[in-house]
């Protein structure tokens, strides 16, 4: 059995303040959910929320958030740090913009990562 490893899935585990986050771009979008709730900017956030996307009362899929975010006038901001965005995650993103986005007090944010490298050519077998 073969086992193909994509040069997309190379992303380091980090930890910060005792949990494992998927990447250091995530961690670092944690750090400054931290820093902001210990200055009194938001009230509370938590990570890796289990969403259940239902649609007419069938159960599609979960969605894992990364964070989410109370605001001091306790709105609620759903907030995922991506790096790439992979087919399988914007189709569960517009599921979940469109069952949550219409929601008065929510707010679904996404921060992308800067990405800085290029896609290299690849040649065909002749």
């Amino acid at each position: 059995m073969w086992i193909q490893k994509t040069r997309w899935s190379n992303s380091k585990k980090q930890v910060f303040q005792g949990e494992r986050y998927d990447s250091g771009f995530e961690a670092g979008v944690a750090m400054e959910l931290f820093a902001k709730k210990k200055a009194g900017e938001i009230k509370d956030w938590k990570r890796q929320v289990k969403i259940p996307l239902v649609v007419n009362g069938f159960f599609i899929a979960n969605y894992f958030i990364d964070f989410v975010v109370t605001h001091l006038d306790n709105s609620t901001e759903f907030l995922e740090a991506k790096g790439l965005a992979f087919p399988t995650w914007r189709i569960k993103h517009k599921l979940l913009e469109a069952l949550y986005g219409d929601k008065p007090d929510t707010k679904i944010t996404v921060i992308k990562q800067a990405n800085n490298f290029t896609l290299r050519k690849i040649k065909k077998a002749t």
